[in-house]
């Protein structure tokens, strides 16, 4: 559902319009179906199905109304349990995927939610479950032809050197491969592995994070048999030469692997937490109180978010039956 007074009930509708056309495509919300046009409640995901190019199906929770634009508070414990449900239907297979709508953590917090975001929410639903590769949560963003996944995600630049470890990476790396093969039907994927440093340290004439931990990470990930490179200078690991030669990048801080997505495709990125048991795709954008309610906001973001889920859930499915 995301936040009902943000554009999520907007888009969420014009993706609908979108996909309803495409034979063998359906999706359900998990919400009050008085936030959507042309809904239609359903008891089950199953009937989802059969109604999905008539209407849009709604699996019914009741949310208090809110005013668009207006962030409320009391419509927090709808918003989580709408994400608590289509936890527990992915865990048990009743949907091959989840895909969330934005959140606006504030107003979670003030009603006492813990969670540094929707990632570690999710990780620690299905805690209790193994995925199919090591276990994250490592965020992921994507746009075109450019997959990202971070190091550290939202602390302060000034906390980021201390935050890397040579365990950190391994740790990332081997979520990241394990994702690109199962999920993204890689096989033998390149990983390039941005520097922190400007010209990734000059050989530590520019900090000494690239010798004494990025460098060891990446010769021991060797070992373990995962394609990943030397820390490479960021200023030139994303253009369009560069991009064709990896299938994926680890960036060691937020906007370092922002940045690049946002700018190739800021309408169309997508947000993937990899290491989870169950897939979870999610619009790379915000809440966007500013446009709520003015029929402006596109659905770019909801649409990829979208698509990629449904694209890991057929490599996902292929790799189980070879493997089990």
């Amino acid at each position: 559902m995301g936040d009902p007074a943000g554009i999520a009930p907007e888009i969420t509708h014009k993706a609908w319009q979108v996909i309803r056309h495409m034979e063998g495509n359906a999706f359900f919300v998990i919400a009050d179906p008085k936030l959507y046009p042309n809904a239609k409640t359903i008891d089950t995901p199953a009937q989802a199905i059969d109604i999905f190019q008539h209407a849009l199906p709604v699996l019914p929770l009741s949310c208090p109304s809110v005013l668009l634009g207006s962030p409320n508070e009391n419509a927090a414990p709808a918003i989580l349990e709408s994400i608590k449900i289509g936890t527990r239907l992915a865990l048990d297979k009743h949907c091959s995927a989840l895909v969330t709508n934005p959140i606006a953590k504030d107003v979670l917090y003030r009603t006492g939610f813990t969670h540094a975001g929707h990632t570690e929410f999710l990780a620690a639903l299905t805690k209790d479950a193994e995925p199919p590769y090591p276990r994250g949560p490592v965020m992921m963003l994507s746009a075109k032809n450019l997959r990202i996944a971070l190091v550290t995600i939202h602390i302060p630049l000034k906390d980021v050197p201390s935050a890397i470890s040579c365990e950190k990476i391994k740790q990332v790396t081997r979520v990241l491969h394990g994702a690109l093969c199962r999920d993204f039907g890689i096989k033998n994927p390149h990983i390039a592995m941005a520097g922190l440093n400007p010209h990734a340290g000059e050989n530590g004439s520019i900090g000494e994070e690239e010798r004494d931990i990025l460098i060891p990470a990446a010769t021991q990930l060797r070992k373990e048999g995962i394609n990943i490179s030397d820390p490479q200078s960021a200023d030139t690991l994303f253009h369009e030469e560069a991009r064709a030669g990896y299938d994926a990048v680890l960036t060691m801080y937020h906007d370092q692997g922002l940045i690049p997505v946002k700018t190739l495709d800021f309408h169309g990125g997508v947000n993937t937490t990899l290491g989870l048991p169950i897939i979870r795709t999610s619009p790379d954008h915000g809440t966007a109180f500013n446009i709520a309610g003015k029929n402006i906001a596109r659905p770019d973001s909801l649409l990829a978010a979208l698509r990629t889920a449904n694209e890991m859930t057929s490599h996902r499915m292929k790799m189980e039956k070879h493997h089990g």
